[in-house]
């Protein structure tokens, strides 16, 4: 029987696909989202989701979008899993041109690339290697490969951990920044201002990788980096269970639920897989987990996942301050498929009790 936590979550999911255009942007937000919606229909072995989505490879088939940085790469996420439901639909020509992408790009530092790819907005911000690309560029490949059989993609996707671990990765305090400038050849921010939701990426993207590669030389290293992070991050969580969204910086931003999901997610997730420790992670978890779901605003209009910052760029000038007053909103795709990913893990974990 589905937890209480499940039937929210799902009342709250159900509204937001009845609501919303499936004609949703071609960003990384909503290529999650999508994502975990597949997921869920996986999971409760359904197809509940699945015409909402078709509304969105259907649209963007026929109105071409571009691919052209690590965020537009993400869609693939949905398209891949719909043309192996729908073979004859002609999805494989957007999954493709991802997958050309992610082979063909040229590199920026050794086999990353710059993360605003070619686009307008790459050329006008450092080039740079980012914390999201951990699970914009490098999750699709992954699972692509395992099915597809293909060793030269897999390689690239758990290739960039060890990369982005280089550059990004603070040796002694074990956490993250948000991004590296190759020609400045500093990650930033300079400062120890630690980015919620980009930590939350490495929680929650490592594991999804472990997951399509249980052998491979790489994944003792991923293993080491999620352990490494997840333990330098457990003693920021709050007593409410949850993260801020500068969250080496307690008491003085806010509370962000899209990093407290991916977290919850991440842990449970490496819990199920056996990379993390239960006795240690189990409890921090739930408490995220049942955080979240606990806000979940319901009124008779409208359901809500509130608390969620906005996207956010790694500013030129007062990081800090670039993070700190970032707005937050209420229903953001990649808040909502956070929540979803905690969702499916905890289920699992349930599960796997009984």
């Amino acid at each position: 029987m589905p937890s209480n936590q499940w039937n929210k979550v799902m009342k709250l999911t159900d509204y937001i696909t009845s609501t919303w255009n499936p004609k949703m942007k071609w960003m990384w937000g909503e290529a999650l989202f999508g994502y975990a919606l597949v997921l869920v229909d996986d999971y409760q072995q359904t197809n509940n989701y699945t015409p909402f989505l078709k509304g969105y490879c259907d649209y963007y088939l026929a109105n071409p979008p571009r691919i052209d940085q690590s965020d537009t790469v993400a869609p693939a996420l949905i398209t891949y899993q719909m043309q192996k439901k729908f073979p004859q639909s002609g999805y494989e020509v957007l999954t493709n041109r991802a997958l050309h992408y992610i082979q063909h790009e040229p590199r920026l530092i050794e086999d990353s690339v710059n993360h605003l790819g070619n686009s307008l907005e790459g050329k006008l911000y450092p080039k740079s290697i980012w914390v999201d690309s951990l699970m914009m560029f490098s999750v699709f490949p992954s699972i692509y490969a395992k099915e597809q059989e293909h060793p030269d993609m897999m390689n690239i996707a758990l290739r960039q951990p060890r990369i982005m671990a280089k550059y990004m990765m603070d040796p002694i305090d074990h956490l993250w920044y948000h991004c590296y400038w190759v020609k400045q050849k500093t990650h930033y921010p300079k400062k120890k201002i630690y980015w919620g939701r980009g930590n939350g990426w490495v929680i929650c993207s490592l594991p999804m990788i472990l997951e399509q590669a249980p052998q491979h030389e790489e994944r003792a290293h991923i293993i080491t980096l999620l352990q490494d992070t997840s333990k330098a991050l457990l003693p920021y969580q709050r007593a409410d269970g949850t993260f801020e969204t500068v969250f080496n910086k307690v008491g003085k931003t806010y509370r962000e639920l899209s990093f407290t999901a991916l977290v919850a997610a991440g842990w449970l997730k490496g819990i199920r897989l056996g990379v993390l420790e239960e006795a240690i992670y189990l409890e921090p978890a739930k408490k995220a987990y049942f955080a979240v779901v606990d806000a979940i605003e319901q009124n008779d209009q409208e359901l809500a996942m509130p608390e969620i910052s906005g996207p956010t760029i790694p500013v030129p000038l007062f990081p800090y301050l670039g993070y700190k007053f970032v707005p937050r909103g209420k229903n953001w795709s990649y808040g909502l498929a956070a929540l979803l990913f905690a969702a499916i893990e905890y289920e699992k974990h349930l599960e796997k009790k009984k």
